[in-house]
């Protein structure tokens, strides 16, 4: 992701009329009147109420990740999502809306559908389904469901599997970029520092000549060989200064290749819970479940700041790769190399994340937080 790019939704949203890099021109409209002319475009009025439903989420959801993952910004565009449906979605400048499809878009306008665990808004690509098929919602196959009973949360996750959930009253807001405004250099500190540093920490494991940095937030001496490295390989200026340039390209190839902009993503994973209380039981080897996820989740944030600990999938499974980022937590705290996870690591842990929490993960920036179920 964009680091600073929380989901949201925006006032208005700026649609190219043609593909990227033609010279058409950019029309600026407000969300929901976008919404309203894409599912008037798209869709049929008289369907059933439920397909419209799952149609019109699909299609909010699908913008809203252009605009979180600021897929074209990124690639230097001036707009925010084209009008052609070989890219994006059908936008028709200047057309009607169809009363009923209007009165559900200011109805659903502020919810998305996003992956259970993750933040990004769902890339909720669709077709037709009969001239066009592809790996996300079938609009015909949509209607033909409804007609069946299906309601329109059967109706998605029938298409984008049942790990799927829907964010609703989203705030509304002005399109926000994440560029911190100023260019970044050696002596800065601070949050976009940390945000700067994290994309190229995950742009390392793919271009392994980028000296991997710690996210400390702290401009020094090996982030600036970092960005300096990162501006040869990729043909900038390499005088270790983050401006714009370098800013969005980072953007662009951290969406690339978490794949942020895709139905299937690596995701934007976040997990707040009761952290004291979620080892009461011995964790080991073997076990599944949420109380995994969060011992997963802290360490990966700590694997951001120490560069001995290895970043981990949060996936709820205590592995081999999750044995080894504790064991290397364990070796770094002191602590016996068990692999296994007793109140004294999980308080080692805990207190360990907590001061990040504290002092760098600022009102959510960097990482949002949501709750995992109690009973985890």
């Amino acid at each position: 992701m964009p680091p600073i790019v929380t989901p949201y939704i925006p006032q208005y949203i700026t649609v190219h009329m043609g593909p990227p890099g033609s010279d058409a021109e950019n029309v600026t409209v407000s969300f929901p009147d976008y919404v309203k002319n894409v599912a008037s475009s798209e869709i049929y009025p008289t369907w059933e109420p439920e397909a419209l439903k799952a149609n019109i989420l699909a299609i909010i959801s699908f913008a809203l990740n252009r605009v979180y993952t600021e897929f074209y910004p990124s690639q230097g565009y001036p707009f925010n999502i084209t009008a052609s449906t070989a890219y994006d979605q059908k936008f028709i400048k200047g057309r009607s809306y169809f009363e009923n499809i209007e009165q559900l878009v200011d109805e659903l306008f502020t919810t998305y559908i996003r992956r259970i665990g993750y933040v990004e808004p769902l890339a909720a690509k669709f077709c037709n389904g009969t001239t066009v098929t592809c790996d996300g919602l079938s609009q015909w196959g949509s209607q033909y469901l409804a007609e069946q009973g299906y309601n329109y949360m059967d109706i998605l996750r029938y298409y984008y599997g049942d790990n799927i959930e829907l964010v609703t009253n989203a705030p509304v807001m002005g399109v926000r970029y994440s560029y911190p405004g100023t260019p970044l250099r050696r002596g800065d500190s601070g949050p976009s520092v940390v945000q700067m540093q994290t994309m190229l920490r995950r742009i390392a494991q793919d271009y392994p000549a980028i000296p991997v940095v710690q996210a400390d937030g702290i401009f020094g001496d090996d982030t600036q060989q970092a960005v300096e490295t990162f501006q040869e390989i990729f043909g900038l200026t390499p005088d270790g200064v983050v401006g714009t340039g370098t800013w969005y390209k980072m953007v662009y190839l951290y969406v690339g290749i978490t794949e942020l902009a895709d139905l299937v993503s690596e995701g934007q994973t976040f997990y707040g819970v009761e952290f004291r209380d979620a080892a009461a039981e011995l964790l080991r080897p073997g076990n599944e479940g949420n109380r995994v996820r969060v011992l997963q989740y802290m360490l990966d944030v700590l694997a951001e700041f120490y560069p001995d600990l290895p970043p981990i999938a949060v996936d709820g499974i205590y592995g081999p790769a999750t044995r080894a980022a504790v064991m290397a937590f364990q070796r770094q705290s002191g602590l016996t190399e068990s692999g296994a996870v007793d109140p004294d690591t999980w308080a080692a842990l805990y207190r360990d994340y907590a001061g990040i929490r504290d002092t760098v993960i600022v009102n959510d920036i960097l990482l949002p937080l949501v709750e995992l179920p109690s009973q985890a």
